[in-house]
């Protein structure tokens, strides 16, 4: 992997004020300017980090389980709805259907998601390093920038764009 991205977990628990800083910075009139640019950071970012070296998400959140989530992969699974709730989901303080445990319980030994193609649309959007989602949940993209590589390495290029 690139300069960039050595030792990534240890300067983005560093960085975390500085991300702040920046997060808010895109705010304004000239932050938002920079959205545009989020696409091809992100492809930037995909192209140095390979997920299934890392599953940082997957070992250690979960996403949410909305209904139609929860249709498709019992279905999948052949379970009925409610056996699915019960054997792999929790509600959350949100009142949102969660995994149980971490590590994910649909996540292989070998980082593979058991359920890749039916997979949560949390999941599908996870890191939002290409939307809005990146700017609007300031709180949520600093967390993500220790739990992903591709986050941290969205935000350091950024620092280098909007000074």
């Amino acid at each position: 992997m690139s300069e960039l991205l050595s030792e990534w977990e240890k300067r983005s628990k560093e960085n975390q004020k500085s991300y702040k800083q920046l997060l808010l910075k895109m705010q304004t009139k000239k932050g938002k300017e920079t959205l545009r640019q989020l696409p091809d950071l992100h492809d930037e970012a995909f192209s140095k980090i390979d997920c299934l070296q890392c599953a940082g998400c997957c070992k250690t959140i979960s996403p949410r389980f909305k209904t139609p989530d929860i249709k498709r992969v019992s279905k999948h699974l052949g379970l009925r709805e409610s056996v699915f709730i019960d054997t792999y989901l929790r509600l959350d303080e949100d009142g949102d259907y969660v995994v149980k445990r971490s590590p994910c319980a649909f996540l292989g030994a070998d980082n593979y998601c058991t359920i890749y193609d039916l997979r949560p649309n949390d999941c599908r959007n996870y890191p939002y390093t290409d939307s809005e989602e990146f700017f609007k949940r300031p709180n949520i993209t600093m967390l993500n920038s220790v739990i992903c590589p591709a986050v941290y390495y969205v935000l350091e290029r950024l620092k280098m764009i909007v000074k």
